[in-house]
């Protein structure tokens, strides 16, 4: 199958309370192209707090932080971010703000863009926190990557709007809790014309260290511009 060759892992790194060796030192030997964070560095000194995390697994600042509430893209030198931007949700009384974080790139020529999310742990903002960002992806007219912590499974309506389109894994393997996975929370999706060469969930011990949750890795071919 002939594409751009594009590795990209997700992973909610749980605030960065965990083994930070054992995460940064796990990225940077999975060598991603593209690293999306859920529970980024978002409140004090968070460019810097970012900025670290980056230099750490051997990335650079893409997109993200505060002004999508704890979502990040990093990318490696390979490619070339045209243009970023920030979503923010409605904002439910009492309840923490949430986001996402978009990013417009190219690698060898054939463009792409990611965006990642983190929605709600209440089940009555999900639906609408999954409409909005569904909104702003299906405006999206470039290959696409989605990745997020959707803190539902595959049967929640928030997962199924989010994936309605796009291509993911059909494995129903879980991701969190990462000492004990039982649930299966985090998913990437690509749109139909990017194609999928390796998905998996990482369960190594240091994957489990490293976070609450697992880490999904895929290898992706981009359509050739």
């Amino acid at each position: 199958m002939s594409g751009v060759p594009l590795r990209v892992v997700s992973w909610n790194v749980h605030g960065l309370r965990d083994d930070r060796a054992a995460l940064t030192g796990l990225i940077r030997e999975l060598a991603p192209d593209v690293l999306v964070v859920q529970e980024a560095p978002r409140r004090f000194r968070w460019r810097q707090k970012c900025a670290r995390l980056a230099a750490e697994t051997g990335l650079v600042v893409a997109a993200g932080g505060l002004p999508s509430l704890g979502n990040l893209v990093l990318v490696n030198l390979r490619v070339r971010v045209r243009r970023s931007w920030c979503l923010r949700y409605p904002l439910t009384p009492g309840r923490h703000m949430r986001g996402a974080v978009f990013a417009e790139g190219t690698v060898h020529g054939a463009r792409f863009t990611v965006s990642g999310s983190h929605l709600a742990t209440d089940p009555a903002e999900r639906p609408s926190q999954a409409a909005v960002w569904k909104a702003e992806l299906d405006a999206v007219k470039s290959p696409l990557i989605v990745a997020a912590d959707l803190n539902e499974g595959p049967g929640g309506g928030a997962w199924r709007t989010v994936e309605d389109g796009l291509l993911g894994s059909p494995d129903d393997v879980p991701t969190f809790p990462a000492a004990e996975p039982r649930r299966r929370i985090d998913g990437l999706f690509v749109s139909p014309d990017v194609a999928i060469e390796r998905y998996e969930i990482l369960t190594s011990d240091r994957a489990r260290a490293a976070s609450d949750h697992l880490p999904i890795v895929v290898d992706l071919l981009l359509p050739s511009s």
